[in-house]
This record gives structure tokens, C-alpha cells and sequence, in this order.
């Protein structure tokens, strides 16, 4: 199989294959449209549901690096000509997650989502940090670090409501919910795309695997760290 070939710049991109170009742009308008739904959905509400100004700091915090994602992603969409598709009234232009269909109501929610919903977005982007299109790339390793800070912040605050049964009781409902929404944020198994962004040199890995990944290191947070079930779930069944 020949090198990948690194593409550098906006204006080498406009240079490529349809079928490239078009990859790139599938994945910044979904990241810049998930991104401006995760925060309106959840991360701005759910600074009325802190429990203490320290709480409320912190996810003022995670507010503004969240609303920051989808403003990167939007800037780097807008340069590759697609941000007509991204002012579309609410964002038609593409469906967001399943995820942001469930309606959070508490602050224990909350922190079960940081802390399932954005480790599946750390494997997302960790997919991307040595993307063939280098604005991309560079853009995901700009982001990494804030993944990283909002999945401990949603594992510290849950870790803290566990401290007690009846937290423990509470989070794991939650959990039961909540994990099943996660497993299909990857995509479909033997997904055309993903193979295109392989091919590529885009991504790295296939939908299944990065699944397969997802669902052991939230066990390994869930059973490992919390002492709770991660409810079962058919990797077969996507």
C-alpha cells in the first residue's frame, strides 16, 4: 500500500479528490454540529443545576471550551466552504447524535454524560490527531486537552455522588439510561464512510474498534473505579 499522502493546507485540500475532500468535510460539519447541540443541550443548562459555586465554575468552564469546539470547527468549515450548511436555521443541515435527544433534568445526569458522553468524544478525536488533512489534525490536538479536562470533570463529580448508597443507587440508574445512547455515536459497523476515511488516511481506525475501545475503558471507569455495572450491550446490534 502507497504512503498516505499529508495534505497541509486549505488550499492544498482544494487540490485533492472529491472523495477526500468530501470526508474532510462529512467530519468538521458533524463535530462543529454536535459540539453547538452538546452545549445548548447540556453544558449551558446544567450551570443553573450546579450544586455550589465551585461546581458552577467549573462547568462555566466547560461551557465556554465546548461553545470553543464548535466555533474552531465552525471557522475551519466556514474556510473550506462549507459554512452555508452550518447556518442552516438550527443546524438542519445534519441530524446530531441520538444523545442529544435525551432530556437531562439533574445535576447527576449531568455528570454521567461528561463522564460517559465526552470519553467517547476523546476517542474520537485521539482518531484524528494524526489525520492526513493537518488543519484537522491540528485542530483535534488543540481539542484534546479540554476533552480530557470535561471526561474527568463529569468522573470526578460522579465519583463524589458515590460516596454514599443512595448516591450510588441514583448514578447507576442514571448509567443504565444513559450508556445505551453512547455505543452508536461511533457510527455503523462496515460503515462506507469510515472506510473512505481509512482509505484516507483520515482516520485510523474502523467503527467497531473504536467502539469495542469505548466500551472497555467505560467499563473500566464504571466497574473498575465506581464499583457499579456498565449495563450490557450487542456490539453486533449497530
Amino acid at each position: 500500500m502507497s504512503e498516505i499522502k499529508q495534505i497541509e493546507t486549505i488550499e492544498e485540500w482544494r487540490e485533492q479528490p472529491e472523495e477526500y475532500r468530501d470526508a474532510c468535510r462529512k467530519i468538521v460539519i458533524s463535530h462543529a454540529i454536535n459540539e453547538l447541540y452538546g452545549s445548548r443541550v447540556y453544558d449551558e443548562p446544567a450551570i443553573a443545576m450546579a450544586p455550589d459555586p465551585y461546581a458552577k465554575w467549573l462547568t462555566c468552564r466547560v461551557v465556554m471550551e465546548e461553545y470553543g469546539h464548535h466555533y474552531r470547527f465552525f471557522e475551519l468549515g466556514r474556510e473550506m466552504g462549507v459554512a452555508d450548511e452550518l447556518m442552516l436555521p438550527e443546524m438542519t443541515a445534519k441530524s446530531p447524535l441520538s444523545i442529544m435527544n435525551y432530556e437531562m433534568k439533574t445535576w447527576e445526569e449531568f455528570c454521567v454524560i461528561k463522564m460517559l458522553g465526552d470519553l467517547a468524544e476523546i476517542i474520537q478525536v485521539e482518531d484524528l490527531v494524526q489525520c492526513s488533512f493537518h488543519p484537522l489534525r491540528n485542530l483535534a490536538r488543540m481539542t484534546m486537552p479540554e476533552e480530557h479536562f470535561h471526561a474527568e470533570f463529569g468522573e470526578n463529580f460522579t465519583t463524589d455522588i458515590c460516596a454514599t448508597d443512595q448516591g450510588k443507587e441514583l448514578v447507576q440508574g442514571h448509567i443504565n439510561i444513559i450508556f445505551p445512547f453512547i455505543p452508536p455515536f461511533f457510527g455503523r459497523s462496515k460503515s462506507k464512510n469510515n472506510e473512505i476515511y481509512r482509505k484516507w488516511g483520515i482516520k485510523k481506525r474502523s467503527n467497531e474498534e473504536m467502539r469495542a475501545d469505548y466500551v472497555k475503558r467505560a467499563g473500566d471507569i464504571v466497574e473498575g473505579k465506581l464499583g457499579l455495572k456498565l449495563p450490557a450491550y450487542d456490539l453486533n446490534s449497530i
